[in-house]
């Protein structure tokens, strides 16, 4: 069967295989955001090179890995638990402490403020994968060459275009929040912390600039580069590549991938997530690592989140493509 690839006319008449309306006509975004935008994406990679040029013939110091692990731990699970989980969908409620703490985590994750991170999500998942999502890998069709193109316009050719999300539209309740107004100011100064920190840890722990100098690249720059590309393969791979075991809305092509379930945390259950988006498990089968879900049940047991919103035994049945039976339960809670 042949895809056609005519650009559809607007939103209700999308077929789900044709390009977006517009899709080639790109306006690219100011000079500031392009070079700000590069210069995050390239230099990890500049300082992945220079850390194997260092390392070259005695290898990496494990308190570098240690504390590339501790602040990658820190800044993803601010992002997968703050922003996403709370912030963006509600699956519980959080102190009013935690809630910044998890806010500014996720702000040294170099993603975006937390206020423009959540609008564009929210967005997405208003139109997942059809016109009017900012990072759908099928914005130029099904075809292979428009796959291709796709996949890296979802991974991060999308930051580099101008199309805005107004958090006016999006988020109002965190623009109405005077904590999460203050996060979203401080986020320049908490991505300058996410490196400093790094850095006069393994000055500490060494005594030296060269310990200090190592740190910084292996828990600053190129941690900050896994997280980002772990991030970003959800918005890319987590649509064209994996599983689809429960229903989603019209066009939304949202999978599980597990390889990336212990890197994301649990993040890319992603087919799970589009099924049940306020679930604060996206994991929903037993055996689906979900470390996110895990932490937000140590904050219920700690009485530091409350009204979790976990799956329900019912429902999920219900939202499975195949039906199953009960030898299948998924997974009731976290």
């Amino acid at each position: 069967m042949t895809i056609s690839n005519r650009p559809v006319r607007d939103r209700q008449d999308y077929d789900g295989a044709s390009p977006f309306p517009g899709a080639g006509e790109h306006t690219p975004a100011g000079r500031a955001q392009i070079g700000l935008t590069g210069a995050i994406v390239v230099l990890p990679f500049v300082a992945l090179g220079v850390a194997i040029f260092l390392a070259w013939g005695h290898g990496v110091e494990l308190a570098d890995l240690l504390l590339a692990a501790a602040f990658y731990v820190v800044t993803g699970l601010g992002v997968t638990v703050g922003f996403h989980r709370l912030l963006t969908h509600g699956s519980f409620t959080a102190r009013p402490r935690l809630r910044v703490v998890l806010a500014v985590a996720g702000s040294m994750g170099f993603q975006g403020n937390v206020i423009d991170w959540v609008a564009v999500h929210r967005r997405h998942h208003a139109f997942t994968d059809r016109p009017g999502d900012p990072h759908s890998p099928y914005r130029y069709g099904t075809g292979l060459r428009g796959q291709l193109r796709g996949l890296a316009h979802a991974h991060l050719g999308w930051m580099f275009a101008d199309d805005q999300t107004p958090a006016e539209r999006y988020a109002p309740d965190l623009l109405a929040d005077p904590a999460m107004i203050k996060v979203a100011r401080a986020f320049p100064a908490l991505c300058a912390l996410s490196l400093a920190l790094p850095f006069l840890a393994g000055w500490a722990i060494t005594g030296t600039l060269y310990g200090g100098l190592t740190a910084f690249l292996w828990a600053g720059l190129i941690r900050v580069a896994l997280l980002q590309h772990v991030t970003w393969s959800v918005n890319s791979l987590c649509h064209v590549v994996g599983s689809r075991p429960f229903k989603t809305r019209r066009h939304d092509r949202a999978t599980n991938l597990w390889p990336l379930a212990l890197l994301s945390f649990g993040e890319s259950w992603h087919n799970g997530h589009h099924s049940e988006p306020s679930c604060a498990r996206h994991g929903l089968d037993r055996g689906q690592l979900d470390p996110s879900a895990g932490m937000i049940r140590l904050f219920e047991r700690l009485g530091w989140a409350s009204d979790v919103r976990w799956p329900d035994h019912d429902r999920i049945q219900s939202r499975r493509t195949d039906n199953p039976g009960p030898q299948q339960d998924a997974v009731l809670d976290g």
